[in-house]
């Protein structure tokens, strides 16, 4: 079980003090309520898209300007305050969880587009607002941002920000971290830092490449420039179905090896194609234990020639069936169920963990066949969705949260898989962060040395480790927490 380390007991026993001393920050305003302090109304921050663990905040703040982050930035540092960072909260590894001494900044209300620039290729907007409403904004113009979380309705560009989130498009176009030029920066002390900028490198050291994916560890986010792309001439998606799981690995393995690199190559096993066809009827092939949704773009002729190529190459894997769209509609369903996998699991599991851990393409069919024999120890049932072109898996484990034993056994064997990940020369995350799900795996990747080094940079930005606390470092190490309550 995850632990959650023991509060401030002075900054409990100040609580009224500090939530009056925030609500003059933040005052109520036009959009509701600036501070929130109410027991009853901080139950909605109480957790994030790790819903398995919950700890109520002492209060929370929603400014609407980086200028109000600054001020209660600056409040918090001179009090010792600790903060936690937080968008749409769909992280699912519990890294806007909060901490019952922590104030939570969201910051969903700093949602405007502020600027586009079509000849730069590049959009100004601030965190909250949208993955998705930064494409529906440009997509009249035919412009799009590439990253594409499957949480791409909810989730806000500053958390993909902050946990340098993929998609199913990252193959061909990369993830956060490949569609950035710039970022507005608050630190601990308030001080409002512009990093990068309109252009493609900025000069000096890459501090735009430091913060994205930081977790909330240095400081937050509350602008973003993006580049925005110009839309394909066209796409269309093909279907793959395959007798085994293994199989499915190593056409994929050979796809990527040919050198074509797919806009989407996405994988399903049994029981996800089963899940999802129950769920959106998709016509997904249910007598395959594993299938693949391959993706291209181009003009028509680019299209027939590289799902040609992919064609002939699933061929000598011996598929069940291949199926390839003629028109966006056919291709719409074929992604029908991909987009709808998680909730579509969740129709047939009171629970999942959603596992998210990378590994080379060539080690695919041996890890699934590994996960497949940890199953069987741990009595667990596992839908396996991912994004095999870049080796990003997503196991989702399925388990009962209100049996403790079922719970126990589904971190385990979790926690298997990323050692795993690692092992064969992967790491332990590729687009959901550590927060506090991997914390504790994180000697597994980094040497003593190498995580000390990364506390002494966390100390560089955060000296007295106020911001996001708890998590990506274990407690053990973590220099905030003297002790750690279970």
């Amino acid at each position: 079980m995850i632990r959650l380390p023991a509060p401030k007991p002075e900054i409990l026993a100040r609580r009224a003090e500090i939530v009056a001393a925030l609500r003059a920050i933040l005052p109520d305003g036009p959009l509701g309520e600036g501070t929130i302090g109410d027991p009853l109304r901080l139950k909605p921050y109480e957790t994030d898209g790790l819903a398995a663990y919950r700890q109520p905040p002492l209060a929370v703040v929603l400014p609407t300007s980086t200028e109000q982050v600054a001020a209660v930035l600056r409040y918090c540092h001179a009090n010792g305050i600790r903060v936690v960072p937080r968008g749409a909260g769909t992280s699912l590894s519990g890294g806007a969880l909060p901490l019952a001494d922590a104030v939570v900044i969201g910051l969903m209300r700093m949602n405007r587009i502020l600027e586009v620039d079509y000849a730069d290729r590049l959009a100004v907007v601030e965190a909250g607002v949208t993955n998705l409403g930064i494409t529906d904004h440009v997509a009249g113009d035919g412009f799009f941002y590439a990253p594409d979380p499957s949480s791409q309705l909810a989730c806000m560009i500053g958390g993909n920000v902050m946990m340098n989130s993929g998609g199913a498009h990252c193959l061909k176009y990369g993830v956060t971290a490949n569609n950035l030029l710039g970022l507005t920066f608050v630190t601990i002390e308030g001080e409002v830092v512009e990093i990068g900028g309109r252009h493609l490198d900025a000069a000096g050291y890459d501090w735009l490449g430091l913060i994205t994916g930081s977790e909330g560890q240095l400081g937050l986010v509350t602008e973003v420039t993006v580049r925005i792309l110009r839309g394909p001439e066209g796409a269309r998606a093909m279907l793959a179905a395959f007798r085994g799981t293994d199989i499915a690995g190593a056409a994929v393995d050979a796809i990527i090896g040919s050198g074509i690199i797919p806009v989407a190559l996405e994988f399903m096993d049994r029981p996800c194609i089963h899940a999802c066809e129950a769920f959106a009827h998709a016509g997904y092939p249910l007598d395959a234990e594993a299938m693949l949704i391959i993706e291209v773009e181009g003009s028509r002729a680019e299209q027939d020639a590289l799902l040609g190529r992919i064609k002939d190459i699933c061929a000598r894997f011996d598929p069940i069936s291949l199926r390839v769209a003629e028109t966006a509609e056919e291709s719409l369903a074929i992604w029908k169920g991909r987009k709808g996998a998680f909730g579509a699991v969740g129709r047939i599991s009171p629970d999942y963990l959603c596992m998210d851990g990378t590994i080379p393409t060539s080690e695919l069919p041996g890890v699934l066949r590994r996960i497949g024999e940890m199953s069987t120890q741990y009595g667990l049932q596992v839908a396996n969705v991912f994004h095999a072109g870049d080796g990003n898996l997503h196991p989702l484990i399925m388990f009962d949260a209100n049996d403790a034993e079922s719970f126990r056994r589904a971190e385990a064997f979790g926690a298997d898989i990323l050692r795993l990940c690692v092992e064969v020369g992967g790491c332990l995350t590729g687009e959901h962060g550590v927060g506090v799900e991997k914390r504790d795996l994180m000697g597994v990747q980094f040497t003593p040395g190498e995580l000390a080094q990364q506390r002494a940079l966390k100390s560089a930005f955060d000296p007295d480790w106020l911001l996001n606390p708890a998590k990506v470092f274990p407690l053990e190490d973590n220099p905030a927490f003297a002790t750690a309550a279970a």
